[in-house]
């Protein structure tokens, strides 16, 4: 029989939930409202803010009437996870939709209903941000791997990885561009089941430590990128001049960005190397 802990909802984690799901809620109904969310970048936007909405309303149903043990799966590692990628969504769509359907001046009151979703958007960024931060695990805690920083990482490399994957188009020809987008696939396949494993507690089956099967992967994963950063760039923009007119749509504009997305992922990785080898070297002292 379910009992109600109201501790779901008074603590500040809950505080920051509830408020994510009224201000997600307000920006998708603001925007709905005006009709004018047709093209690709809309659509990403009212999805990131409608699954945020619907699954921190679940989050926050499963903790309030006490269901979440009976769950076959690692809460902490889910919720950690969750609010870390209910961030970079929001943040994405925060930037995104202003830049695609806002234009100066607003006058009109459809502008202004976006506006105001805009801000609410932002606004539950904050808050899905203060999340992450209350549910870090602290210094030596390991209890939640996905709480910790490593593990908020691999939410953080996979998430940016699908951003590359979006960008990709059929410009992509020769051998070294066609190894930049092996080293994304590879890397995001292997860090996606890192987090499904994590969640699915299926890591405890493995036959080897895994912190320093982590350690090296992470190694790998960097060098990798390191050629990505290099060879992308060099093979994607040597001799060929930005085209004009060139919209957001524009090959150059998606190659630019996928220049600058494999950089963010290397600083990541590498990070995420650091924090892991002192993780390992912390528990062997």
């Amino acid at each position: 029989m379910a009992t109600v802990s109201l501790r779901a909802l008074t603590s500040w984690v809950g505080i920051a939930r509830l408020m994510a799901v009224v201000l997600s809620c307000v920006a998708f109904s603001l925007v709905a409202s005006t009709r004018n969310f047709g093209n690709s970048y809309g659509t990403w936007c009212m999805f990131t803010w409608c699954f945020c909405f619907a699954v921190t309303l679940l989050v926050l149903l499963l903790e309030l009437l006490e269901l979440y043990p009976k769950l076959p799966l690692s809460w902490d590692d889910f919720t950690s996870a969750f609010s870390m990628l209910a961030t970079l969504m929001v943040f994405t769509s925060s930037v995104v939709f202003p830049a695609t359907f806002i234009s100066s001046p607003c006058s009109s009151n459809e502008c202004a209903r976006q506006a105001v979703a805009t801000t609410a958007s932002f606004l539950c960024f904050l808050f899905s941000a203060f999340e992450v931060g209350l549910t870090r695990a602290k210094p030596g805690d390991i209890s939640s791997f996905l709480s910790t920083v490593p593990g908020l990482l691999k939410v953080f490399e996979a998430y940016v990885a699908c951003l590359i994957f979006s960008l990709l188009d059929n410009h992509v020809s020769g051998a070294a561009l066609q190894w930049c987008v092996a080293v994304y696939s590879i890397c995001f396949i292997i860090t996606f089941l890192i987090i499904i494993s994590t969640i699915g507690r299926c890591l405890t089956y493995i036959p080897c430590p895994l912190e320093k099967l982590l350690v090296g992967y992470n190694a790998l994963a960097l060098l990798m990128y390191i050629t990505a950063t290099i060879l992308w760039p060099l093979y994607s923009f040597n001799g060929k001049s930005r085209p004009d007119p060139c919209d957001r749509n524009c090959w150059w504009n998606k190659h630019l960005g996928v220049t600058f997305l494999t950089i963010f992922n290397l600083v990541a990785y590498t990070v995420d190397l650091v924090y892991s080898t002192r993780m390992v070297f912390i528990r062997a002292s």
